[in-house]
This record gives C-alpha cells, sequence and structure tokens, in this order.
C-alpha cells in the first residue's frame, strides 16, 4: 500500500477538493465536480470505480460510495457489512452519510472472520498547494507530557498492559497498584487514596495544558465518561505520544522480576 503522501502529492497536481482513493489492487482520482461518485466494492454487477477485497465475499459487491455535493464529499455504506473510519466510528447502511475533512482518512471494509480492507482516501486542499518534499529535514518529534519520577512509576504500574501493546489493555485497579507498589517500594507507603490523588493531579495539569488528545477530566455541567474511563484516556495517550515506553517497564522489572 501507498504512503498516504502519495495519494495527494503524486506526479499530476490537482485542485482543491479533488479526492484520491486507493486500494490494494489501484487507485483513481476524481475533481470536485457536483454529481461526481465513486463506488467501491468487490465488484461485478453493478459495476463499481474501485475494487475492494475481491476474493472475500462478506465485501459486498457495490460496498460503498462517496459522492461530490455541497462542496463536500460524502461517505455512505451501501453494502451488508460495516465501515469503520478513525477512531473506531462504524457506519451502517441505515448510518447518514458522513463528510470527509480535508486530508487523509483511512477507511476499512469489514470483510471475513478478522479480515479487514484498507481504502486510502485523501482530500486536497488549498494547503497542498506548493508543498514540496522534506527528505532531509529533521524529523519532528511526538508531543511528550512531563511526568515526575513518582508520577512515572506509578502511570507504569498502572498501565503496563498498554506498555505490552496488548489488545484492548485496561488499567490495574487503584488497589492492585497499591499492592504491587508495596512490594516495589514498601518504604514508600503508597496507598490507593495516594495513587488516585497522584493520578489525579497528573490529568488535572496535562487537560489543564489543552493539547492532551483525549477528555482526562470530568465535565461539571454533564455526568462524562468514568473515572475509569478517564483513566484509559490518560493511559492511551502517554502510551501513543511515547510519553510512556516499554523501557520504563524495567521500573517494574528491576525491581520485581516477573
Amino acid at each position: 500500500m501507498n504512503h498516504p503522501r502519495s495519494l495527494a502529492y503524486g506526479v499530476t497536481p490537482s485542485r482543491p477538493g479533488t479526492l484520491h482513493a486507493r486500494s490494494l489492487t489501484g487507485g483513481l482520482a476524481v475533481a470536485p465536480r457536483p454529481g461526481a461518485t465513486i463506488r467501491f466494492g468487490r465488484g461485478g454487477e453493478p459495476e463499481i470505480d474501485l475494487r475492494v477485497g475481491e476474493d472475500d465475499l462478506r465485501v459486498s459487491r457495490r460496498h460503498g460510495e462517496l459522492s461530490y455535493h455541497d462542496r463536500q464529499w460524502w461517505l455512505r455504506n451501501t453494502g451488508q457489512q460495516l465501515l469503520r473510519l478513525p477512531r473506531g466510528q462504524m457506519m451502517h447502511t441505515s448510518t447518514d452519510p458522513i463528510p470527509l475533512a480535508a486530508g487523509y482518512t483511512p477507511l476499512f471494509v469489514k470483510g471475513s472472520g478478522p479480515r479487514e480492507h484498507l481504502v486510502e482516501l485523501y482530500v486536497t486542499d488549498h494547503e497542498d498547494d506548493g508543498l514540496v518534499p522534506r527528505h532531509a529535514a529533521i524529523t519532528v518529534p511526538p508531543r511528550r507530557w512531563h511526568l515526575e519520577e513518582d508520577e512515572r512509576l506509578v502511570l507504569v504500574v498502572l498501565g503496563q498492559r498498554y506498555l505490552l501493546y496488548e489488545a484492548g489493555p485496561r488499567p490495574l485497579s487503584y488497589r492492585e497498584a497499591a499492592a504491587e507498589l508495596a512490594c516495589l517500594r514498601p518504604a514508600a507507603k503508597w496507598s490507593k487514596r495516594r495513587i488516585e490523588h497522584k493520578v489525579e493531579a497528573v490529568r488535572h495539569r496535562l487537560s489543564k495544558g489543552g493539547d492532551f488528545p483525549y477528555p482526562v477530566v470530568r465535565d461539571r455541567e454533564s455526568a462524562g465518561p468514568s473515572d475509569h474511563t478517564l483513566l484509559h484516556n490518560l493511559l492511551k495517550g502517554l502510551v501513543e505520544s511515547t510519553t510512556l515506553v516499554p523501557p520504563d517497564l524495567e521500573l517494574i522489572e528491576d525491581e520485581f522480576p516477573g
């Protein structure tokens, strides 16, 4: 599969609003004309423009379409299986069409068993004009957040499953973390309440900064997510940003093997 950049910055320049779509078997680009439509799926009858999952009978022959109107490209599911968008957003045939934002959008077509078929979508924008390759430029590092030593230890204990990159990880409970910390640092006298206060301080500090990718404090005006969900969001954001990384598990392994 080509890098997403190639979808928008190919040999032929494209006007703002042009939709580039690519699957494993091919790709196309369509200018933003009212009524323009791209149909994708397994193929056959009815005819489609972009083939996806040609050997997978769970993929509908016409599984979805992208149409241009109201100055935007709109995605609609016309197949029997779900479509999956970023952040876990799902689309059923009963779901209202969704507008595509400018830039890159990966789309996954649910197939047989665990199979999912990728369709890469890119809508060019005015900002794409004049962009040039920057092969020799220094790589911009991800946004990382400062953690004190004891904060890092607590979060590594709570989020060790995240640092092992397990599928669907969940945090340890505060009670479990307190029991483990009692073995790791008995002199520090880590209690369940102390851990809660430490995590709450980190959550509020990161939320106050305004650039953490997930909600980590409850909105006072609504019930909002549970504390467990907020802790999950905190650990997920810290791991995805590489603020917490697998070598941090040495904080546990060095003092508490296994």
